[in-house]
């Protein structure tokens, strides 16, 4: 365990460094994921192809000394090729002959980084199967629990503009997800970056080309964690969460408002902005900047407000300006 904890904020904050050797752009990302990991979150990233999300996630491994695997959803995964299953299998017994048995060979859920790519694309059964991942923290085989390394965090992709053979996330799903994070494009220098970066011989396939180091590990995280937990959040700030959330349950430009587990995890990802930059406390400043990212996916537009062009960030918007903010 590290004991001085901000030798601890210094090697997480590094993390961020060590990404943009391979990923140039997208801060904001790579904090949402470092706050997310901080708070056992999960994480979906909604973005275009090309926009970096797989190597995103392979750097931040490589930087936190992580295991990852990624998983490509297709409309044809089966649960058991997420989270493993119990196959037959001939072992040498006392006697010199083969006994059959059985075991359970663990799927590649059993990781730290868990990349479900483009997770809309496979059937509600094998959405499923990861809901006890990400709530427990363990999958559940023939009745016994088999424990998920820690730490442990999904992050899953989904692709905002081809909607022919998806399967939409239900609510249930997506209410697991701490934050739903929107990889955009880079502006024209990041982009010009990008292409020096390849002229000069990158290879975004090769990760330990790359030279990204390892700057953090469990120890750090376990450390950032505790630190996090101690941070304070009075009891107007809390107030002010619970306001907010109950603004969008009467939102009339919402079907369904944000639930009090969407409640708890926006003061858990304050506490870890708060703890990111430096602070012992949350202030109102933190619960707006992780608002949106936290709660868009939450709730429900109704259909003559879709209509109308309005997304979930612009009620969203509307109810952050009009709830007042404690002084």
């Amino acid at each position: 365990m590290v004991d001085d904890v901000g030798d601890a904020r210094r090697a997480v904050m590094g993390v961020r460094d060590e990404v943009a050797k391979a990923v140039v752009g997208q801060e904001g990302v790579v904090s949402g994921l470092l706050a997310a990991l901080l708070v056992r979150g999960h994480v979906l990233l909604e973005g275009v192809p090309g926009t970096a999300k797989t190597l995103l996630v392979k750097a931040l491994a490589a930087a936190l000394d992580l295991e990852e695997a990624r998983v490509q959803f297709t409309p044809d995964l089966m649960p058991s090729d997420v989270l493993g299953q119990v196959v037959l299998s001939g072992e040498p017994g006392s006697s010199g002959a083969r006994e059959t048995t059985f075991r359970f060979r663990r799927g590649p859920v059993f990781t730290n980084l868990l990349l479900a790519d483009e997770i809309n694309r496979t059937p509600a059964k094998t959405q499923a199967a990861l809901l006890e991942a990400m709530e427990e923290r363990q999958v559940s085989v023939e009745g016994q629990a088999q424990r998920l390394p820690d730490p442990f965090l999904v992050v899953a992709t989904q692709n905002p503009v081809e909607y022919e053979g998806t399967y939409p996330l239900p609510e249930a799903q997506l209410d697991r997800f701490l934050f739903k994070l929107t990889v955009g494009y880079p502006t024209a220098e990041q982009e010009q970056a990008v292409l020096a970066r390849h002229d000069a011989g990158l290879d975004p396939h090769d990760i330990p080309s790359l030279g990204i180091a390892a700057v953090a590990g469990p120890a750090q995280l376990a450390a950032a964690r505790a630190a996090v937990l101690a941070v304070r959040t009075e009891a107007p700030v809390q107030a002010y969460i619970v306001a907010l959330s109950r603004a969008t349950r009467q939102s009339p430009s919402l079907t369904l408002g944000v639930s009090p587990r969407g409640s708890t995890m926006l003061l858990h990802a304050a506490k870890a902005w708060a703890w990111l930059a430096g602070k012992p406390f949350v202030t109102p400043d933190e619960v707006k900047a992780v608002a949106l990212p936290t709660l868009r996916h939450r709730v429900q537009l109704r259909p003559e407000v879709e209509l109308e062009g309005v997304n979930a960030d612009g009620v969203l918007s509307g109810i952050l300006a009009a709830v007042p903010v404690p002084r």
